[in-house]
């Protein structure tokens, strides 16, 4: 029995511009169970759909079109600007050099209350049920008080933005930030948690650094063999890695016996799972 968590990275950024609704919406087509995605606050508290806490050089131009340089963009500081201002400017026309397959339109980032109303209608219209959606607290040490609020107001205000407009069944948590996870979980003890992990530090190091067991544990796909998926299920938590885009890392990760991926591509996802159940 194939049974997968397909998740939608960014909504769907191999297809269309990365955390917009667009995106999101075309992940659905796809059948997702999950739509992932990152979060940032502007200047006004509210809650803002983005990567970067900044104006991406990669993606995004100014409001008169000019693109935005390298030098310039860690100067544009969602934190610092209202969501006029935000709105104004563009981040889906430019493409993205790294995903060929990107269809360029005119994107924004959008507040997350836009992308749960977006959702919940699209849900709605097609009498199909509401996905999940992981999303992730994009804070740091560093960080705070330079690129986003003080840690613990970033988790309040994404809770309450949360809270008061999606079931929270369908809710997981995610980041990097332990102190993040920390503070989630002191907050919403039932709402689900994934611990993110891009280092090689192993296993016990990475847990050692949360007082509580995580709902999810969340590497970097290339980081799995089977020690790491025993040692995640002894544990009694799920396993789903980040970001597996070829149909070939596809199959092995759920191979090795992950619970889901997150990939960019979710039609790809989506093509192989059917493919898999076919052959069940």
């Amino acid at each position: 029995m194939v049974n997968i968590d397909l998740q939608g990275h960014r909504g769907a950024r191999g297809l269309l511009p990365e955390n917009t609704i667009p995106a999101f919406l075309k992940a659905m087509e796809f059948e997702v169970q999950t739509l992932e995605l990152d979060l940032a606050i502007d200047v006004e508290g509210n809650v803002i759909v983005s990567h970067e806490p900044w104006m991406s050089a990669v993606i995004c131009s100014h409001p008169d079109g000019s693109p935005v340089s390298e030098d310039e963009q860690k100067d544009l500081k969602i934190w610092e600007m209202t969501f006029e201002q935000i709105q104004s400017y563009d981040c889906g026309m430019r493409g993205h050099s790294e995903f060929p397959k990107q269809t360029p339109i005119a994107a924004t980032k959008p507040k997350l209350t836009d992308v749960f109303t977006a959702v919940k209608q699209v849900a709605t219209e097609a009498s199909s049920e509401l996905p999940a959606f992981n999303i992730e607290i994009k804070s740091s040490a560093a960080g705070d008080g330079v690129l986003h609020p003080p840690v613990n107001e970033f988790v309040s205000r994404a809770l309450e933005t949360i809270k008061s407009n999606y079931p929270l069944h369908l809710i997981t948590i995610q980041a990097f930030d332990a102190r993040a996870l920390e503070r989630v979980h002191d907050l919403e003890p039932d709402i689900a948690i994934s611990w993110l992990v891009g280092n090689e530090d192993g296993w016990k190091a990475n847990m050692d650094q949360l007082t509580f067991i995580p709902d999810v544990y969340s590497p970097a796909f290339r980081l799995i063999d089977s020690s790491l998926v025993s040692s995640v299920h002894e544990a009694g938590m799920l396993l789903i890695p980040w970001t597996v885009n070829e149909v070939q890392d596809m199959r092995d990760v759920i191979d090795l016996g992950v619970d889901g991926f997150i990939t960019d591509y979710p039609d790809r996802g989506r093509a192989l799972l059917d493919e898999l159940i076919q052959e069940d």
